[in-house]
């Protein structure tokens, strides 16, 4: 099983995407700041994840989760997270 992530960095407030197939592993890394991307982000709190039975599901997810539409999709979802 592969998961897509969504990322909020608490020092920004900017939104990071990835997948993974080891979602606790993953952040751990990138609160760690063992992942260069997001190193400067830190701290980062997971705001949302899906879950997709194969990687390649997984990348196609998440490169759409990065569009213009991935990105109001995300943020309609979590809406009443992001006003809190």
């Amino acid at each position: 099983m592969f998961f897509v992530y969504v990322l909020k960095s608490l020092k920004e407030g900017n939104l990071y995407t990835g997948f993974s197939s080891n979602l606790v592993s993953r952040i751990k890394r990138h609160n760690d700041g063992l992942v260069i991307s997001t190193r400067i982000r830190r701290p980062l709190k997971l705001i949302y994840f899906e879950a997709c039975l194969n990687k390649h599901d997984a990348l196609k997810r998440e490169i759409y989760l990065k569009t213009s539409w991935g990105k109001r999709f995300v943020k309609n979802r979590i809406k009443m997270y992001l006003k809190s």
